[in-house]
Parts: C-alpha cells; structure tokens; sequence
C-alpha cells in the first residue's frame, strides 16, 4: 500500500516516524508532504496512493475522484465536514475520524474563554498594564452562572463536567436524548436553554440542522447580556448577527475559535470589530498532548483497516 500524509500533524518527525515505521517494515510505503490546499498538487503528491492521511485541511471530490487507487480516509481531526463524503462514498473509500483525541483541549479552552470573560481579563490586563485599577472591572464567578451545552457529544459533556466542577448550574439539549446521560447536565429543549443559560456554550458538529443555528432569531431568544462560545464549527454561527448583538449590548460577550474559513480571518471580518470579543485562530483542539494522541490514533485506525477490522470509521 502508498500511504501518503498530505499534512504535518503537529508532532516532532521521531513520533511520526515511529508511528510510520512498522508500517514501512511490512513493505509499505510512506510519504509525509507539508499542508498545500491546491487540489492540483494534492493530486500530484497522492494521485496512486492507496491511503491518504490529513487532518483539517480541505479535500474535495476531484481530489478524491482523482486517486485512483484510493481505498481509505485517515483523518487527524474529530469533524469530517473538509472530507467530500458524497466523493467517498461513490468510490467505496472508507474513511475514519480520530475521535475523542481533543476532548480535554477544546473543553479547557472553552471554559478558559468562560472565566477570561466573565473575569474581564483582557481589559484588566490592559488596564493594569497602563496603570490603572480594576475601578469598573469587577467580575463575575462561573459557579454562579447557568451554562447551557448545544452539542453532548464527548466534548460538550466533558465541558459540562468541567463547569459543573465549578459550581455552575449546566442545561444541555441535543437532538436525541437516550436517559443515559450523565447527572450533571439537565435536558431541556433548544428554546429553553438559551432563554434560561448565561453562557451558551456551543459544541455541535456541523450539519444541515445546525447550520446557521444561532443567528438574530435565536440570539433574540437569549438573556441580555449573555456570552457566547463558539469551540465547535464556525457556520453554526451567523458572524454578523453576533457582532450585531455584541456591538448593540445585546450580548455581553463572545469567545469564538471557529470561524466561517480557516484563519488567517479577513481583516473585514465583523467578530475582529465586534466588542467584547476573545478570538483566537483554531487552537481549541491543539495541545502537545492531544496533537501527539491524534499521531497515534490515525496509525491505529491504519493498522485497524489493514487488518480489516476498521475502527473510527465514519464511513
């Protein structure tokens, strides 16, 4: 089999080559190539491979289409909505995800941006940076606020477990509740959870139901003054209802990891001018830790597929 990584994992070459090399040594072949989103040099650097291993970076069905001898998807990434699906289905690829290896990161920054705006970070950070004082800065505690949860996957329930943790009274919804879940989160309905929730954390993956989900409806249906998180895909949000919202005092804040594209964001993008607003680049899911437990599933999910026992697999 040719097995070519069309991205750099975010792992020093020792992990990755160890992970490769008992792949080599049965008579494999492997190819680690730097990120390059142009599908014409995709196609030159995996047009007969049999495996392709990527993580976040788009791969279109002429891609897809275009490998010929393409039998299986390995991805570096908890989301599949870069993968053309539809492409893969088509050619009988079988593709698998690299589930729960960013769980700890993306909830720890979640609640990270949580506390930096209910504790004004930024601002007194400026503020004491320029002399002044904490005169009209004072915060708020986590554990006395209601987070509401949109997502219970394993990310959301580990971010709900967190703030639960902290004392926080945690709301969830998601489309199908089993009466399994954990104690922690109370279900409710959509509807209820933003009008009752003084963070609304958001944890979906991304589909045609979430789509535009919070948009100038649903953020009317939410209390005044409360934040917004964003760790799950950027779609899910409507970027100018929301900088509406945060601009007018609507909302009293936003943290937002995801946007509508890859970074780096347009400059006229309305989140960089919006108030309020913590913003970083698609970093949630990238820690030492988690970058190195994704290495190690994408070659499990290699090695469970050459056996022909498949696992991960989303398709």
């Amino acid at each position: 089999m040719k097995i070519v990584l069309l991205e750099s994992l975010g792992v020093s070459d020792a992990l990755l080559n160890a992970c490769a090399r008992p792949f080599v040594e049965a008579g494999h072949t492997f190819a680690a190539y730097p990120k390059d989103t142009d599908p014409q040099v995709q196609l030159e650097r995996a047009g007969d491979a049999d495996v392709i291993m990527l993580a976040n970076m788009p791969l279109t069905g002429a891609v897809i289409s275009g490998c010929h001898n393409l039998k299986f998807i390995d991805v570096a990434f908890t989301g599949v909505d870069h993968v053309d699906l539809d492409a893969a289905r088509a050619k009988g690829v079988t593709v698998s995800n690299a589930a729960g290896y960013s769980t700890q990161a993306v909830a720890e920054l979640t609640v990270c941006m949580m506390l930096d705006l209910l504790r004004k970070v930024p601002q007194v950070g400026e503020r004491c940076r320029n002399g002044g004082t904490k005169e009209g800065l004072v915060g708020c505690e986590l554990g006395s606020r209601t987070v509401g949860i949109v997502g219970a996957g394993a990310i959301g329930t580990r971010t709900a477990q967190l703030c639960a943790a902290f004392g926080s009274r945690v709301l969830a919804y998601k489309r199908h509740v089993t009466g399994e879940e954990p104690g922690f989160m109370t279900f409710v309905p959509l509807d209820e959870l933003l009008a009752q929730s003084d963070i609304v954390s958001l944890h979906c993956p991304l589909n045609d139901e979430s789509r535009g989900l919070i948009n100038a409806g649903t953020i009317a249906k939410m209390k005044e003054g409360a934040l917004l998180i964003n760790a799950a895909r950027g779609p899910v949000v409507d970027s100018q209802a929301l900088a509406d919202a945060l601009n007018s005092g609507r909302l009293g804040g936003a943290g937002i990891d995801v946007f509508e594209m890859e970074p780096p964001v347009p400059s006229d993008h309305p989140l960089l001018h919006a108030r309020n607003t913590i913003l970083t680049p698609h970093v949630a899911f990238a820690t030492a830790e988690s970058m190195e437990a994704r290495c190690r599933i994408v070659f499990d999910n290699l090695k469970a597929w050459l056996d022909g026992a498949p696992i991960n697999r989303v398709l």
